[in-house]
């Protein structure tokens, strides 16, 4: 790949980094990148809901719209399995575990279709779909740029499910306390699973959520070692 194609990239890495900082559309630094037509970006199941965060047209829309109303499809296998699903022609190699969504896909436009998992630690946020409109494969290093973009993704798709929902209130936040505790905790779950301090933080605050517990109770858990974030994502 050449060096304007790197620098692209590397474009695309630090507008999605930033995104919740400007509120920009996440779905089109993919397209700048990658050979894809389209791409969808949504959650997916409890708790954080099952619904489309953007869209990039009418057909990635509808390929997220299918998914939902069957519960099946590459979007839930690449969340279930932690990795990625690649289709290079799905409406001629479609998947014997998708017999109701391969058979709708055939009245789409769609040829390639690429389902990345969105997780942050062992959250499991949601799926990225990105589709071609001619059959086509993705290399090795298509499919790691992709990878990376995701999970730059998946953690702005967690800091806006927390903004826009209320988490667990704290009675003990203006103590002192409170602070203390989840500033330790951080630096362990920044430990455990190789992460910088704001994505440690993120994953005590999207983890307190989707438990409906405090920050501070998941950060008393973690440091007495009770909630090792690297077992949970190991599902052990």
């Amino acid at each position: 790949m050449s060096r304007s194609d790197r620098r692209s990239f590397g474009l695309a890495v630090e507008e999605l980094s930033t995104a919740h900082l400007n509120s920009t559309d996440l779905c089109s630094p993919f397209l700048r990148v990658l050979p894809v037509t389209g791409v969808s970006i949504s959650t997916l199941g409890a708790p954080f809901g099952t619904e489309t965060v953007c869209a990039s047209d009418a057909s990635a829309a509808r390929i997220d719209e299918l998914q939902f109303d069957l519960g099946e499809g590459p979007c839930w296998d690449a969340l279930t399995t932690r990795r990625p699903v690649l289709n290079s022609d799905i409406r001629h190699h479609g998947n014997s575990a998708w017999p109701v969504f391969s058979q709708t896909i055939d009245d789409t436009d769609v040829g390639g279709l690429f389902a990345f998992p969105m997780v942050v630690g062992s959250l499991d946020i949601g799926a990225v779909d990105l589709y071609s409109r001619r059959p086509r494969t993705l290399t090795g290093l298509q499919i790691a740029d992709a990878t990376m973009l995701v999970g730059i993704a998946a953690r702005q798709v967690l800091r806006r499910v927390l903004l826009t929902h209320t988490i667990k209130p704290d009675p003990d936040a203006d103590e002192g306390y409170s602070r203390r505790v989840v500033h330790q905790a951080t630096g362990m779950v920044l430990a455990q699973l190789d992460v910088g301090a704001s994505d440690a933080l993120l994953i005590l605050q999207g983890y307190a959520f989707s438990h409906a517990r405090t920050v501070r109770e998941v950060a008393e858990d973690v440091v007495a070692r009770e909630l090792d974030f690297a077992s949970e994502l190991d599902g052990s």
